[in-house]
C-alpha cells in the first residue's frame, strides 16, 4: 500500500487550515482611539458631577444625629444654617426646606410641642405616627403651604422638618415634599455613640 506523498496532502491541509482560520478585525484608527478615550473621559466627569451633586444635597448632622436629602438643584442658605441643623431654598421659586435639631429641655410629650406648632399656623392637619413622630400639613397665612415632619429622639430632642412652598404650586411641589421629609433618619448621635435613641416607627427604613 502506497502512502500518499505530501506534497499530495498539501492542498487538503490548506483547505481545512484556511477553514479554521478566524477573520482578522480591523484595528481602530488613531481617530477613533482618540474619540474613545475623549468619549470616557467626559463620561466620568459627568460620572462625577452627578456624585458630588448627590453629596451635596445629601445633609448629615453627625453630632445631632439624623441625616436627610434635599431636592436637586437647591441651594443651602449658610446664613441661615448652623450646627444644629441647615436650610435649602429653592432659587427663586419662593420654597425652602428646614431641618433643625432641639433640646427639650421642659420634657414635653410630641403632642405638647405639636400644640406649640399648631398655634401659629392655620389649617394644621395631621397624624402621629407611634410615638415618636407626627406629620402634618398647615398654611402660613401668606399663601404658603407647610409639610411638618417631628421626630423625637430617645433624650427627648426634637428634630423638625418644614417645607415651605407657594399654595398655587401644590401639584408640583408634593411629590418633592414627600420624597424630602421621607428622606429624613435619625441615629445615634456622635456624643452619644453608645446610647441607642428611641426612634420613629419608620425613621430607620431606607
Amino acid at each position: 500500500m502506497t502512502r500518499p506523498s505530501l506534497a499530495a496532502c498539501l492542498p487538503f491541509l490548506l483547505l481545512a487550515a484556511c477553514g479554521r482560520i478566524e477573520p482578522v478585525a480591523e484595528m481602530p484608527s488613531q481617530e477613533q482611539v482618540e474619540a474613545a478615550a475623549k468619549a470616557a473621559a467626559a463620561k466620568a466627569v459627568t460620572d462625577q458631577q452627578a456624585l458630588d451633586a448627590d453629596e451635596n444635597r445629601a445633609y448629615t448632622n453627625v453630632e445631632r444625629g439624623f441625616s436627610v436629602t434635599f431636592p436637586e438643584g437647591w441651594m443651602i442658605d449658610k446664613a441661615g444654617s448652623n450646627a444644629d441643623g441647615a436650610i435649602y431654598a429653592d432659587p427663586g421659586a419662593g420654597a425652602d426646606v428646614r431641618v433643625f435639631w432641639q433640646k427639650n429641655d421642659n420634657d414635653q410629650t410630641l403632642q405638647q410641642i405639636v400644640e406649640t406648632v399648631s398655634n401659629g399656623s392655620e389649617g394644621v392637619d395631621g397624624e402621629f405616627i407611634g410615638t415618636n413622630e407626627y406629620r402634618g400639613t398647615a398654611n402660613d397665612g401668606e399663601g404658603n403651604n407647610v409639610a411638618i415632619r417631628l421626630l423625637r429622639q430617645g433624650d427627648g430632642s426634637i428634630v423638625t422638618a418644614t417645607f415651605v412652598y407657594p399654595e398655587m404650586l401644590s401639584e408640583q411641589y408634593q411629590p418633592i415634599v414627600d420624597k424630602t421629609l421621607a428622606s429624613l433618619r435619625l441615629f445615634a448621635p456622635k456624643a452619644d455613640d453608645a446610647a441607642v435613641p428611641a426612634q420613629a416607627d419608620n425613621a430607620a427604613q431606607p
